[in-house]
């Protein structure tokens, strides 16, 4: 785990749980897969203690379960829980990014949705390479920076939140799925035009989309079918 500049316990803490959940994310740590702090630490070669607070950030964002005797494990999330979930995203986001869309795209405005749509095209170019890890790193990154436009830390940090714990239901599906790079949503691209030209029914109608394939994906793995 690299860094730059001296290595602190909270700078170490931070890495750990980057890099655990990124574990998460890649499916090497599977839903229901328990650990002990001392399997981490030793698999880092670091001491117990940052490991500990790393562990018990994850457990807090919810990606994490963690039992008094047993350690912690991978959270299991139910396709009642992923629905949920969308919902609450569609709730939030929709309001919120019409409200982005008004502002436009003028103005040093403008050249953060110039690297946002960079982001858009980098995710586009992964989903077509076949890349899940890559395309999974893109899309949090564009949503968390497309979130940044909100100015409220609260929303946009819980909407990350949740899109962070709907990759970790999705993800174990997508790994053993050949079709993977056609069933992944990327029009993101459409919603930057969106928000740029300030056209907030465009953008009303690409994210309103959007939730409607996760909750039809939800009800079809609800009734047994996985793709």
């Amino acid at each position: 785990m690299p860094a730059s500049g001296p290595v602190t316990r909270n700078t170490l803490r931070q890495q750990i749980a980057d890099a655990l959940r990124d574990e998460v994310l890649a499916g090497r740590l599977r839903p229901g897969q328990e650990f002990t702090v001392k399997q981490i630490a030793d698999q880092y070669g670091v001491s117990a203690t940052p490991v500990r607070e790393a562990l018990v950030d994850l457990a807090a964002q919810s990606l994490l379960d963690s039992d008094q005797h047993r350690g912690f494990r991978v959270r299991e999330i139910s396709v009642a829980d992923f629905r949920g979930m969308v919902e609450a995203r569609a709730l939030i986001a929709g309001g919120i990014l019409r409200k982005v869309a008004e502002g436009g795209g003028s103005g040093t405005r403008g050249d953060v949705l110039m690297a946002i749509r960079r982001r858009a095209d980098e995710a586009a170019r992964a989903a077509r390479a076949g890349d899940l890890d890559i395309f999974i790193a893109y899309d949090l990154r564009f949503w968390r920076e497309l979130g940044a436009l909100i100015e409220n830390p609260h929303i946009s940090g819980f909407l990350h939140q949740l899109r962070l714990r709907c990759w970790v239901f999705s993800v174990p599906y997508l790994r053993g799925d050949p079709d993977a790079r056609e069933r992944v949503w990327k029009d993101h691209a459409e919603v930057v035009d969106a928000v740029t030209r300030g056209d907030a029914e465009a953008l009303r109608e690409v994210i309103g989309a959007y939730h409607a394939l996760l909750l039809a994906w939800a009800e079809r793995l609800e009734g047994g079918d996985r793709g």
